[in-house]
């Protein structure tokens, strides 16, 4: 009985495996640009309706075989860069449509935008914790009218498309995942700069399914970098701005596929700037980018890329209301004058070179195998000022360390006028407010001299250094390895899968960077404290293996380990069409295996609870999806998908603190989450619209915060203050809403266009909160061990943002548009803390006596912004020379200037109901929430020559 099961599934695959190779020819054709009259490559040819496509060659043919109905059919034309184009076509049954050829016109509006893009995805507010990500990158490369608006216009406030971070979807680069370990978020600086050779790029939108990834919730991006798939041509261009950086120069060249099989293609730019809109933010990036491949045969092709685009930032920071009031939006305390030149404490340096092997083998018309292999290898690093340096005093045998400085920021709240109006209305106190806040106002910037003048005060005492500049540093080597199969098993069926291998090794560390004239730095915690368990030598010790080390430039020091991690996954996906329903099924499993490795020895985590391996995380991961499309007639269609995910915490999330200790999150589990979202979809020559509804369940999430704070219940120290970690687990959320997208086509040359979403993003439960820190042992909890945030609402951009705007494209080859974009919905992030039994309990952990539930209420309220409204505008105009071209396109963002908040989040240094009641009735809130604010009125000019 098996046997004959078993060969009649012989005989199923062998039909199937022999009709890889029969196939129909109905429709080709061949693709060009309008202006240069050269071929097209990547070239993406559709029937609408249907789910398959062909794909143009390097010479711009294409062939599409398969099943499409006999009649009138309507074939799409698109690629990323250029303007997508509809064509009716009359399918006959007895011969082939011959569409040669296709003529593409340029589309200059992505260029333009995509510079947008790349400014706003490489913004320091991705990279603060406490800031909400964007994922306008991942959007860059959509045709759909709500996602080019979320992509661009709304990226401004940092919105966030149904309420997902960029970690929610994938960015791939031939193939290869880019997302990040450690945070799940892609390092878009990587791949900065080498615009050009990224043109060929391809969304796929949340849950729909795509060729070479099972993706996440926020889609997939595709970046093909292919040499042969690179419109030949070169191009020189020059762009001003005001955002990130005041200049980038460009230039690239690709070959398109030369007569020996060869082809390549390189880009190479400079982007640079003492500041952006933000004071003190200087930028400085160069890239380059290569792709070369051989055509061995019409089966087989093999490609080389290489990525170097090192890169330097000086960062900003969230300020409070009052900085704000006083010294405006542009304000950045991270940087101070030193030899009449501006310095920043705080650069983010990133140098991660990237290379892939890629070979493409075509089995025949009906399958191709695509394996990849890339290594990625370099540092990010961040520096800060570390003013904890001291000196080793030994007195009657018993070890003292003497130093330690305040805080040299200038927004240090000390330095603040409401600092000096918090305990009355005394005239000293007046006083003192009235001259800080005049010396903030006519300063307010870091003092470089004073630190240098304490360092030569403390080394010609012999002294070591009070002050020195510290690099926390990033050194990773990862490799990656995949395979992606893609099969027309029929004319109906078509299917994709493969296998990915992941292996990173991390190795995180602080250096010292500067130090600031100093001799040396001597590598000890100036705020240890001695305990029952450690005595004040061993809790002061960063690594007890090399006690009272003093450290110079380039040494490690404070804490020092390794993250080591292996992810292994595979995923398959079918998708099937019929008549009137298209529909699709997809798996995925995932494997994933973190462990730290400690060099430093730690004097509060004695032994292996800090030196060596930690022990081994293992996760199992599932992921299924599907989704279906109605065809309700050619221009009328209902989507819908579900999904459910299983995911692995990331690095960042499975330690509670991995500076100094292997301890991992208690109850640590993957991220479990079920979605689903339905679409109706209208599409004609004239008008294209799309409204979506959507509904998306996450649960077991887990978030860790570090902070200083004040007021704990429980602890042996007067004033309860201690430097902790806080690890947030069991957390669930979930967001739902609507989105809409439409564009009207009322003339050849005008478009009306709009979008519109309207959301909600809320926690479900009450999450199970712990702190640990090096002052005290264990977990501390409070209460039932909850944090009450039930119904608060998840920060990280505006819920509400709508859009209406024109474009006008003259057939003379210049065009404007503009855009209006509301805003609404925008809440800042609350303190967890807070909302934990710990705000009602005294240090003895009895309820405060005058506690006041309604104004406990009042104090715990989430705090919401206020609406606002952006203009935009966007325009350029081209000349064709003989035959060359020349262009520019401008953009103005903000036209009227208009102040707004894009995120904030509140501070957590006072924990109970006295301290943020008495800090709410101050003149001025001490330790108010920090905002993120958006920039003013800002412009991108870009001046070309193509040829």
């Amino acid at each position: 009985m098996i046997n004959k099961q078993f060969n009649k599934l012989l005989l199923v695959v062998f039909m199937l495996v022999s009709s890889l190779g029969m196939a129909q020819e109905l429709l080709k054709g061949r693709v060009i640009d309008d202006s240069t009259e050269e071929p097209i490559p990547g070239v993406t040819i559709s029937v609408k309706g249907l789910k398959f496509n062909a794909t143009t060659d390097a010479n711009g043919y294409f062939v599409v075989t398969g099943a499409i109905p006999v009649g009138d059919q309507m074939i799409t034309v698109s690629r990323s860069g250029y303007y997508t184009k509809t064509i009716p076509v009359v399918i006959d049954a007895l011969g082939v449509v011959d569409l040669d050829p296709i003529y593409l016109q340029l589309d200059n509006s992505d260029i333009t935008q995509s510079q947008g893009v790349i400014s706003l995805t490489e913004n320091d507010l991705a990279d603060d914790e406490n800031a909400a990500n964007n994922v306008s990158g991942l959007l860059q490369a959509s045709r759909d009218q709500f996602l080019r608006a979320a992509a661009f216009d709304f990226s401004a406030t940092f919105f966030r498309p149904r309420g997902l971070n960029s970690e929610d979807g994938k960015v791939l680069i031939n193939g290869i995942e880019m997302n990040k370990q450690f945070s799940g978020r892609p390092q878009w600086s990587n791949w900065g700069g080498v615009n050009d050779l990224q043109r060929n790029q391809n969304f796929t939108m949340g849950l729909s399914a795509a060729d070479n990834s099972f993706g996440g919730y926020a889609g997939v991006q595709s970046i093909d970098m292919r040499a042969s798939q690179q419109r030949a041509g070169t191009q020189i261009s020059f762009a001003s701005a005001n955002r990130s950086y005041q200049g980038r120069y460009m230039v690239s060249h690709r070959s398109g596929l030369l007569n020996n099989g060869w082809s390549f293609a390189v880009n190479a730019s400079r982007r640079s700037g003492d500041e952006g809109y933000v004071d003190g933010t200087l930028y400085d990036a160069n890239s380059l980018g290569l792709s070369v491949e051989k055509k061995l045969n019409d089966s087989h092709s093999i490609n080389f890329t290489g990525l170097y685009t090192p890169n330097r930032r000086g960062r900003r920071t969230a300020i409070t209301q009052e900085i704000e009031d006083l010294k405006g939006i542009k304000y950045n305390p991270f940087w101070g004058m030193q030899d009449n030149v501006v310095r920043n404490s705080r650069i983010r340096e990133i140098d991660e070179p990237i290379f892939m092997l890629n070979h493409y083998w075509t089995v025949n018309s009906k399958l191709k195998i695509n394996t990849n292999v890339g290594y990625q290898f370099g540092k990010i690093g961040n520096t800060r000022i570390d003013n904890g340096g001291t000196r080793l005093v030994t007195l009657d045998g018993q070890n003292s360390y003497v130093g330690g400085a305040r805080n040299p920021n200038p927004d240090y709240y000390q330095n603040l006028p409401s600092y000096f109006l918090r305990n009355g209305q005394d005239p000293i106190d007046f006083q003192y407010a009235y001259l800080a806040q005049q010396e903030f106002i006519n300063d307010g910037q870091l003092d470089w001299n004073s630190l240098y003048e304490a360092n030569r005060s403390l080394r010609e005492n012999g002294g070591n250094s009070l002050y020195a500049i510290q690099e926390d540093r990033i050194d990773d080597k990862q490799l990656m390895v995949n395979t992606i199969v893609t099969a027309d098993l029929t004319d109906n069926i078509l299917f994709n899968g493969g296998i990915r291998y992941r292996n990173l090794n991390s190795e995180n560390y602080a250096m010292i960077n500067d130090l600031l004239g100093g001799t040396g730095f001597l590598d000890v915690d100036f705020f240890a404290e001695e305990t029952n368990n450690i005595n004040l030598d061993d809790a002061a010790q960063s690594n007890v293996r090399t006690p009272n080390r003093i450290v110079g430039v380039g040494d490690r020091y404070k804490y020092n380990y390794e993250i080591n991690a292996d992810v292994l996954a595979a995923f398959a996906q079918t998708q099937f069409k019929t008549k009137k329903v298209d529909f699709f099924v997809a798996g995925n499993v995932t494997r994933t295996e973190y462990q730290r490795d400690g060099k430093y020895e730690n004097g509060n985590f004695p032994g292996s609870q800090s030196f060596g391996k930690s022990k081994k995380l293992e996760f199992t991961d599932f992921g299924v999806k599907g989704g279906a499309t109605y065809k309700i007639s050619g221009q009328q269609f209902i989507d819908v998908n579900a999904a459910y995910i299983s995911q692995a915490p990331t690095i960042r999330n499975s330690f509670s603190n991995a500076r100094q200790n292997n301890e991992t999150i208690v109850g640590l589990e993957s991220q479990k989450s079920y979605s689903g979202d339905l679409s109706y979809i209208y599409t004609t020559p004239i008008v294209k619209a799309r409204l979506t509804g959507y509904y998306t369940q996450f649960t077991d999430g887990t978030d860790i915060g570090f902070y200083f704070t004040e007021g704990l219940t429980g602890l042996p120290l007067d004033d309860g203050s201690a430097f902790v970690q806080e690890v947030v687990t069991n957390i669930e959320r979930r967001n739902v809403g609507m989105e809409l997208g439409l564009e009207v086509q009322v003339t050849p040359t005008i478009k009306l266009k709009g979008a519109a979403a309207i959301g909600q993003n809320v926690f479900t439960n009450n999450p199970d909160l712990y702190l640990t820190s090096d002052d005290f042992t264990g977990q501390l909890t409070f209460g039932d061990g909850k944090t009450n945030i039930k119904d608060y609402h998840v920060a990280g951009g505006p819920e509400t943002a709508l859009q209406i705007g024109f474009e006008y494209r003259d057939p003379e080859y210049w065009n404007v548009g503009v855009t209006a974009n509301y805003f609404a919905n925008g809440y800042a992030d609350i303190s967890n803390l807070r909302r934990s039994a710990n705000f009602r309990l005294d240090y003895d952990g009895i309820e405060f006596n005058d506690f006041d539930q309604e104004v406990a209420d009042d104090l715990l309220k989430q705090e919401q912004f206020d609406n606002y409204m952006l203009w935009n505008v966007i325009g350029g105009k081209s000349w064709r020379i003989d035959d060359k071209f020349v262009g520019f396109f401008a953009t103005i963002n903000n036209v009227f200037d208009q102040k707004y908040k894009t995120g904030g989040f509140e501070q957590s240094r006072n924990s109970n109901f006295r301290s943020v009641r008495d800090d709410a009735n101050n003149p001025q809130e001490v330790f108010a929430p920090r905002y993120f604010f958006g920039n003013g009125t800002t412009y991108y000019l870009n001046v070309y020559l193509r040829f």
